[in-house]
């Protein structure tokens, strides 16, 4: 089982730094999390490329 990964990303909505925890058994995953500040929906998305490298956006859920 792999550890969790931690990423640090700005909400679209308030302009805050988040820190989010992701799995990195699941090599590409999107999913919606609200923000710990404002509350607003965050469009997360998530990628490892074949490297490993991991590449992290959050845009607005309701665009």
């Amino acid at each position: 089982m792999s550890a969790m990964e931690t990423a640090e990303i700005q909400c679209p909505y308030c302009w805050e730094m988040l820190d989010i925890s992701i799995d990195p058994s699941v090599p590409v995953q999107t999913y919606v999390e609200d923000c710990q500040v404002c509350c607003q929906p965050i469009l997360i998305s998530v990628s490892h490329d074949e490297n490993g490298d991991l590449s992290v956006s959050a845009d607005q859920e309701n665009n």
